[in-house]
C-alpha cells in the first residue's frame, strides 16, 4: 500500500492519478480518501491528483495518544506532498479538510498554489465555542462507547446532511454505510483533538488578512453553521471568491458533484492563467 510517513512516524495512505499540476484533496470528518472519487476521476484528466486518508482513518495509521491536533492534520498533508516530491499544489478541502487547507495557507503559503475551502468554519462562532467543544467531547465518547455504526445512525439526519438525503438517497446511504466502518478510536480522537481543539477562524482575522493565496470559498445555502464563516473568509481573505450552492448542505462534492467540479475547475484554470487576483480596492464600498 502506498503511504507517506509523517514527522511523528504515522503512516498516511494515499492514492494518486493523472499527470500535470498537482491537486491534493483533503477530506472531512465523516469521510476518508475514497469520498473524493468523483473528483479524482474528473480532475485527473488534466492534473496530477492525490487523495489520502488522514491519521485516524484507515488504511492510514490510527495512533494512540494526543496526536490529533489541527497542527498534526495540516502537516500530514504536507508530509504526503513531501513524500511525492511535490513543492506546490492546489489544495481542495471540505470541512475539516478545508480548515487544514486554510492552515497551510496561514503557515506554509509557499506550498499552496490555491485553496478551495468548501463547507468551512462550523463550530467557529465565538459565542457558542464552549458549547461546541463540549459537544465534540460528548461525540468522542459516543464513538468510544457505541461504535461507529451506531454513531452513523444518529448523525445521518443531522440538519446539514438532510439536503444530501433529499436529493440523493442512494448516495447518502452509501456515505453513511462508509462512516459506519470508520475506526471508532480514530474518530473519537479526531473529534476530541481536532474538532474540539482547533482555534475558531474568527480568532485568526489578522493572520487571514495576510494570506495572498488565491482562494475559492464554497458553501451550501442550507449548511447553516458554515454560512457566516464563509462570508467572513470572503471578506478577509484578500484573493477569495465565494460560491454559494443553492439548496445544498455540507457534503458538497458528493451532493453536487457536477457543480462542484465545474466551479473548482474554473477557479483552478483562472489561477493557473494568473487571472485570480486579490480584490480590487475600487470594488469595496466606502465605510
Amino acid at each position: 500500500m502506498p503511504h507517506a510517513t509523517t514527522r511523528d512516524d504515522v503512516r498516511i495512505y494515499f492514492e494518486e492519478a493523472g499527470q500535470g499540476t498537482p491537486i491534493i484533496f483533503l477530506h472531512e470528518f465523516a469521510a476518508d480518501y475514497s469520498n473524493w472519487e468523483p473528483q479524482m476521476r474528473y480532475f485527473s484528466r488534466g492534473h496530477r491528483c492525490i487523495t489520502y486518508s488522514a491519521r485516524g482513518y484507515t488504511p492510514s495509521d490510527v495512533p494512540d495518544g494526543e496526536v490529533y491536533t489541527y497542527k498534526h492534520f495540516y502537516t500530514d498533508a504536507l508530509a504526503v506532498l513531501d513524500h511525492l516530491g511535490i513543492e506546490r499544489a492546489h489544495l481542495v478541502g471540505l470541512s475539516m479538510g478545508a480548515y487544514s487547507s486554510l492552515q497551510i495557507g496561514l503557515n506554509a503559503p509557499q506550498r499552496a498554489l490555491s485553496m478551495t475551502l468548501a463547507g468551512v468554519g462550523s463550530g467557529s462562532e465565538l459565542e457558542n465555542l464552549d458549547a461546541w467543544r463540549k459537544q465534540c467531547r460528548a461525540n468522542a465518547e459516543q464513538f468510544e462507547t457505541l461504535g461507529s455504526a451506531e454513531v452513523a445512525k444518529v448523525t445521518r439526519e443531522a440538519p446539514s446532511r438532510i439536503p444530501f438525503l433529499v436529493k440523493d438517497p442512494r448516495g447518502h446511504a452509501d456515505f453513511y454505510a462508509a462512516l459506519a466502518r470508520h475506526d471508532a478510536k480514530g474518530s473519537a480522537n479526531t473529534m476530541r483533538g481536532f474538532q474540539g481543539g482547533r482555534p475558531s477562524i474568527y480568532t485568526l482575522t489578522e493572520a487571514i488578512r495576510s494570506v495572498a493565496t488565491p482562494a475559492l470559498v464554497i458553501c451550501g445555502d442550507e449548511d447553516d453553521p458554515c454560512i457566516g464563516a464563509s462570508l467572513f473568509l470572503k471578506k478577509h481573505l484578500p484573493a477569495a471568491g465565494l460560491a454559494m450552492f443553492p439548496k445544498s448542505g455540507h457534503v458538497l462534492n458528493l451532493e453536487e458533484p457536477a457543480l462542484f467540479n465545474e466551479s473548482v475547475e474554473r477557479f483552478v484554470t483562472l489561477v493557473e492563467a494568473g487571472r485570480w487576483p486579490a480584490r480590487d480596492p475600487r470594488s469595496m464600498a466606502a465605510h
